[in-house]
């Protein structure tokens, strides 16, 4: 899966989580996907406990950290509520 097709797996959502990345327009934020990896969760362990996601969705938050770190633009990632 190319990285513009794991970007448009995270959405920003003004009115969920104050507008911070979302999973999917689910209430999993890319937020806690990473820091749940930093901590040493692996991937299939979140996708126990999460089970609305997917490892591309887990794919699609160290992809957004990617482009968010690089500076890369985040046109592919769709924001509602503007």
């Amino acid at each position: 899966m190319s990285e513009d097709a794991l970007l448009a797996r995270i959405t920003v959502r003004r009115d969920v989580f104050g507008g911070k990345p979302i999973v999917r327009d689910m209430r999993i934020s890319v937020e806690l996907v990473l820091s749940l990896l930093a901590q040493g969760e692996v991937p299939q362990a979140i996708l126990e406990d999460y089970p609305d996601l997917e490892l591309d969705d887990i794919r699609a938050c160290l992809a957004y950290a990617h482009a968010v770190i690089a500076g890369d633009r985040l046109d592919a990632v769709p924001v509602s509520g503007q």
